[in-house]
């Protein structure tokens, strides 16, 4: 730093009158190269994990210089070349980061010098050192000697005799680096079998043959695997919101309805275990809630069902937490959380069967069901069974008004037609009244029961006769048209009803020949 002084000068002699002059003087310091830079470390992270990314930070670090000018001027470098460099943050502030990838199992530990050298005449530097340990990661596996090892083994070697020795090194350090063998897994081999033969010294030597099987027994050191829905949540029916948004969290979903009586089955929760015997035997607790809820799971089957009826007081939806455990020493286990809605019964037959049409779509691709599809199967057959009974129910309606309307058309009272030999009269009658008439003829007609009239006039009307023809006869109801009407009425209850759709055309003929059966005995009664 250029440091200045200013001075006022004054003089004055010792004359009569004295006369003064003054000055002024600047007084300017000129820097010396006196100071050496200065370091320090204001943050330091170590170790450096071996994995770590390009550009992470290790260290902090402080440069200054008292001096001025070109001599408090300082430039800083690492040394020696190291995967580590230095970047200008702000003004006398440098940050050690990590350039280039490292690897513990190259180098471990860097002992690294920061240098600060100044711009003066000389120059005059200073340094700090660094030690800087590098963590270790798990990115190297065991490596044998040889991918293939060949054993010459004699055929009458003692009991116990050494028949090959391999081993395998890992780079890694501590417990990443700790090599375990283990020639057996229960779950790629079972059972190990080869034969051996004894042979005696004799004239001629006899031998006898023996098979060794080698059973390996199972441990348990797999966890029981929950299966997964085929389908993570139903496209279609009245789904509640949060199924959606819970569907990458691994929540199954279950619907329940309202009023469902105890023992109903709701959910199955489905889980497998690779190991064998007691290691995958499975078995269901309801961890969560402790106290006593309206659900309860099968000890051994995994299934959800009401431990009660369900009403209103026991809220629109519960959360069970369900503990899967196997019978191995010791024991693992895995959880699944269940998510139960309660909804009115026919929101849940829809969203059951929604789920399990989702389901089935993603079958080909996947042998898991869905959790929510159990309740699938009754609710399609629930609904099937409503349509059918209506179906049949408007069919029986339709069969039992065409009787009706025939029964009455035909013992309704109606008027007889006269008929006789010869040309047709048509005679109109009247009990009281003076009619005109041009012909008078005479006729015996017949009515109805009951009481005698009085005053009948019999007239013929002055109109020509109609031709002659075909004695006229009492008529009837055609028994085809009401046939007809029966089969039209029937037809076009079943086309329109909803249960159509399962109803084959061979089984739709055989019903309407049914009908029209049960018609002709009726009118034949």
């Amino acid at each position: 730093m250029l440091v200045s002084y200013e001075l006022q000068v004054d003089a004055t002699d010792k004359g009569t009158p004295p006369l003064s002059g003054h000055c002024k003087v600047v007084l300017e310091v000129v820097d010396v190269n006196d100071n050496a830079p200065e370091v320090w470390v204001t943050s330091l992270s170590v170790p450096v994990a071996e994995d770590a990314s390009v550009g992470t930070v290790v260290a902090v670090l402080s440069v200054s210089d008292r001096d001025s000018g070109a001599n408090g001027r300082v430039r800083c470098w690492v040394w020696p070349a190291s995967p580590f460099g230095l970047e200008a943050t702000f003004a006398g502030s440098y940050s050690l980061v990590l350039r280039e990838a490292l690897d513990r199992e190259r180098v471990s530990e860097y002992e690294l010098e920061v240098r600060a050298e100044d711009g003066g005449a000389p120059a005059l530097r200073a340094s700090r050192g660094l030690r800087v340990p590098v963590s270790d990661v798990n990115d190297n596996a065991p490596a044998f000697a040889q991918a293939v090892y060949t054993v010459l083994a004699r055929e009458n070697n003692a009991a116990g005799a050494e028949l090959a020795r391999l081993w395998a090194r890992d780079p890694d350090e501590a417990g990443n680096g700790r090599v375990s063998y283990s020639p057996l897994d229960y779950e790629e081999l079972q059972v190990l079998q080869f034969e051996v033969r004894a042979v005696d010294a004799g004239e001629p030597p006899l031998c006898g043959n023996a098979t060794v099987q080698l059973f390996v027994l199972d441990e348990n050191d797999n966890a029981p695997a929950l299966l997964p829905p085929a389908g993570s949540a139903p496209e279609a029916g009245p789904v509640p919101a949060e199924a959606a948004a819970a569907a990458g969290s691994g929540t199954l979903w279950a619907w329940a309805a309202w009023g469902a009586p105890a023992g109903q089955v709701v959910a199955k929760i489905r889980a497998v275990d690779a190991d064998s015997g007691y290691n995958a035997w499975l078995r269901y607790e309801l961890w969560e809630p402790r106290a006593k809820g309206p659900f309860r799971v099968g000890l051994y089957s995994g299934e959800v069902s009401t431990a009660r009826a369900l009403d209103e007081a026991d809220g629109p939806r519960h959360t069970l937490l369900i503990v899967v455990r196997d019978h191995g020493q010791p024991a693992r286990s895995a959880t699944a959380t269940l998510s139960v809605s309660l909804l009115e019964a026919a929101e849940a037959a829809l969203a059951a069967a929604a789920a399990s049409s989702s389901s089935a779509a993603s079958a080909s691709s996947s042998s898991r069901a869905a959790v929510g599809a159990e309740l699938a199967p009754g609710a399609a057959s629930a609904a099937t069974n409503v349509w059918l009974v209506v179906a049949i129910c408007a069919v029986s309606s339709l069969f039992l008004l065409a009787l009706v309307l025939y029964a009455a058309s035909r013992w309704a009272p109606r008027a007889a037609v006269l008929s006789a030999p010869g040309p047709t009269t048509l005679v109109c009658a009247s009990e009281v009244g003076s009619w005109s008439y041009s012909q008078r003829h005479s006729r015996s007609l017949c009515v109805a029961d009951g009481a005698a009239k009085s005053d009948l006039m019999v007239f013929s009307p002055n109109f020509p006769p109609p031709p002659p023809g075909p004695a006229a006869k009492d008529t009837q109801p055609e028994p085809s048209a009401l046939l007809h009407t029966v089969s039209a009425a029937a037809l076009f209850a079943l086309i329109f009803s909803p249960f159509a759709p399962s109803v084959s055309f061979p089984n739709l003929l055989l019903l309407l020949a049914r009908l029209r059966s049960l018609s002709l005995r009726a009118i034949g009664a």
